[in-house]
């Protein structure tokens, strides 16, 4: 299947195979899960460096589609269809020239293999300058067409707040350094008690990732968060859908 469209500036190919891994995302309260996140690998399983250090500004287009493609066909064939755990794809907003266009490859891949649209959620990570007028035409674009919105690493990238006072997507993911150690940091902890009731007053779930112990854990559970990612849960399956551990059958153990 063609990754091009007509005008697009990055229209080179992105020759490099890969695939992917999925990493479920918890709801603790009700111990299902809410979603998993498609995590780019090497074709035999390496880790996503090996992929990620050959994108480039020439086949970042070419790359951010066939990520698309590659996550919905493999979450088709892996997923109860007929189930409500949604799919998040990590997209590349600088890979996006025009969101209407370069949203047809994946409207197209949802139709052809029946993933459900209203299941799939776009996230995005502040990792370099972006232009936020053009971040927020994307994320308004993928709204209207019904799509889930979450930005990723919040806390750690350079316009967070900014974002917010402008759009409110469906969910943030709280940056793991935020979370790391939250037990036994209070500073971290107030950081982290008042983001969440900012995000609670612009009704934007939040979602923490990169919980490791059960410390953390349980000082999330006690500030009220149900959305939890982490290796203590679970870590990202290769082509495969992870079984997380249950938060009772982790508290139970610590106990």
């Amino acid at each position: 299947m063609s990754t091009q469209c007509n005008g697009c500036r990055d229209g080179a190919a992105f020759e490099l195979p890969f695939s992917m891994a999925f990493q479920p995302i918890v709801d603790i309260r009700t111990n299902k899960i809410f979603a998993h996140e498609a995590l780019v690998r090497g074709p035999n399983g390496e880790g996503a460096v090996s992929v990620l250090s050959q994108v480039q500004t020439h086949n970042r287009y070419a790359f951010d589609q066939q990520c698309r493609v590659k996550a919905i066909e493999l979450a088709a064939k892996l997923y109860d269809l007929e189930g409500d755990a949604r799919l998040s794809i990590n997209f590349m907003p600088n890979a996006v020239y025009e969101p209407r266009a370069c949203i047809r490859l994946t409207l197209a891949t949802a139709m052809k293999t029946g993933f459900p649209l209203d299941r799939i959620i776009f996230e995005f990570t502040e990792n370099e300058q972006l232009d936020t007028k053009h971040v927020l035409n994307i994320l308004r674009t993928y709204r209207d067409m019904g799509f889930k919105t979450a930005i990723d690493d919040f806390g750690a990238g350079h316009s967070g707040l900014g974002l917010l006072a402008h759009f409110q997507p469906d969910i943030v993911k709280l940056d793991m350094d935020l979370i790391r150690g939250i037990d036994t940091d209070p500073i971290r902890r107030t950081v982290v008690k008042h983001t969440l009731q900012m995000l609670e007053e612009l009704e934007i779930a939040p979602l923490c990732e990169g919980v490791e112990t059960v410390g953390e854990l349980q000082a999330l559970t006690d500030l009220g968060v149900s959305l939890i990612q982490g290796y203590l849960l679970a870590k990202p399956s290769f082509e495969q859908l992870a079984v997380p551990v249950s938060a009772q059958a982790l508290f139970a153990k610590a106990a």
